[in-house]
């Protein structure tokens, strides 16, 4: 039987991020087109059979059209393919065929994350690799994977640059799992530090992460974190359901932040711009919406 963990103090959060997917590498992409600007959706740190707090986020998901977004630890509690089958499968499994997803660091507790790349198949990306790119209209959006190798000299970042220059477009969001600013439990990491100095450089607008179970947004800054109007606005949203977690130390430059609900950030991707809007649990006051203009290509030197 799933219990509900409850949640543990309000403060508040949330970010987001953009890519591009070629429709030959992911058969299924005309299904996700809607009527309007495109929409992503999602959050990380999602289903365990302990816990019915996925049950909570996917039946939010339900009343949202659009693309769903995984920021990792998508099956509790080693991801493997039993509980990707039985605990992730009844829940957000059903928006598996709109889902494209990036694995988190319980997804490989399963070697080689095999339950992960089985259960997603192609929408995980191709060659198991973990990251992968596609466009949702005028969006680049770029999945990538923060449980591999991820300096400046890796693999995953040589295939980021590459894809960036031959993707140069308006607008721009990555996701994934590891947050390089965080004020939760696992607090910042700088394991992607180096994929965000190469997504600044390339004037990308939103970077979305998982890993601490709260959300929070943060102000736009550089890898350094350094606030930049010009810098990369970022949410972590660890709120799928798992469990929710106390804020340990407040980040500079975290502007919103919340421990109390379970929920899924919305985004909806206009053309030139996007707005954000974090959804709650039924009976949770908290939200947290804004907009803003991507940034301007060529408005500053890149790196």
């Amino acid at each position: 039987m799933k219990l509900h963990h409850s949640a543990v103090i309000l403060v508040s959060g949330l970010t987001i991020a953009a890519c591009t997917e070629s429709p030959t590498e992911f058969p299924g992409a005309r299904e996700l087109r809607v009527s309007g600007d495109p929409v992503l959706v999602g959050a990380g740190d999602i289903a365990s059979c302990a816990s019915g707090g996925d049950e909570i986020t996917a039946d939010l998901l339900d009343g949202i059209a659009g693309t769903v977004f995984t920021a990792g630890d998508n099956a509790y509690e080693q991801g493997t393919g039993r509980e990707f089958n039985r605990c992730y499968d009844p829940t957000w499994g059903r928006h598996r065929a709109r889902t494209r997803p990036s694995p988190g660091n319980h997804d490989y507790l399963a070697p080689g994350a095999d339950g992960y790349f089985d259960y997603f198949d192609t929408r995980a990306g191709p060659s198991r690799r973990g990251y992968y790119s596609y466009d949702l209209g005028a969006w680049h959006v770029i999945s990538l994977n923060s449980n591999i190798p991820a300096g400046a000299a890796s693999n995953q970042a040589e295939w980021l640059r590459d894809d960036l220059a031959v993707n140069p477009n308006a607008c721009t969001l990555a996701y994934w799992h590891h947050p390089v600013f965080s004020s939760g439990e696992h607090g910042s990491l700088s394991k992607m530090k180096a994929i965000w100095g190469i997504l600044d450089g390339a004037e990308v607008d939103v970077v979305v992460q998982g890993h601490d179970h709260d959300y929070e947004r943060f102000a736009p800054q550089d890898a350094d974190g350094n606030a930049r109007t010009d810098g990369i606005r970022s949410f972590v949203v660890g709120t799928g359901g798992e469990s929710l977690r106390p804020f340990d130390q407040v980040r500079r430059n975290s502007v919103v932040r919340n421990s109390q609900s379970l929920g899924v950030l919305k985004l909806t991707l206009h053309a030139t711009s996007y707005s954000w809007k974090f959804i709650p649990e039924p009976g949770e006051n908290f939200s947290d919406a804004g907009n803003a203009d991507c940034i301007t290509v060529g408005a500053r030197p890149r790196d």
